[in-house]
């Protein structure tokens, strides 16, 4: 299980390493060093089950944030959204975004969920 929490850290790495070229840049890099560091921590020990709860709670609510960007999305028939890299309409870097939050959250639900036990 210890390479499984180090492969998830560099990935999550990797999705930091990915946003440098965002203009919202520092916002992800924290959001995804976040889950970076708990995945690496766990590898060798559990971390504070404070930082994971803070993490899936500040992703949680980004997240839910975009949700009526996501609506629109919908709405509008579900256009493609990986078409291109770089993001010409609202509804292209906003959906992204929202399914970023969501792998996020997820993750760091699983070890939210993973700190209770």
């Amino acid at each position: 299980m210890k390479y499984f929490h180090l492969l998830v850290a560099l990935l999550f790495i990797l999705f930091a390493y990915w946003q440098l070229n965002d203009p919202d840049w520092p916002l992800w890099v924290a959001m995804y060093g976040t889950v970076a560091t708990v995945a690496a921590w766990w590898a060798f020990s559990r971390p504070p089950r404070w930082l994971v709860y803070a993490g899936l709670a500040v992703s949680a609510i980004w997240m839910a944030s975009l949700l009526p960007d996501l609506i629109g999305w919908i709405g509008e028939g579900m256009p493609t959204i990986a078409g291109q890299m770089k993001a010409e309409s609202p509804h292209i870097e906003l959906t992204r975004e929202f399914f970023g939050l969501l792998i996020t959250t997820l993750t760091l639900g699983g070890y939210a969920y993973g700190a209770g036990k």
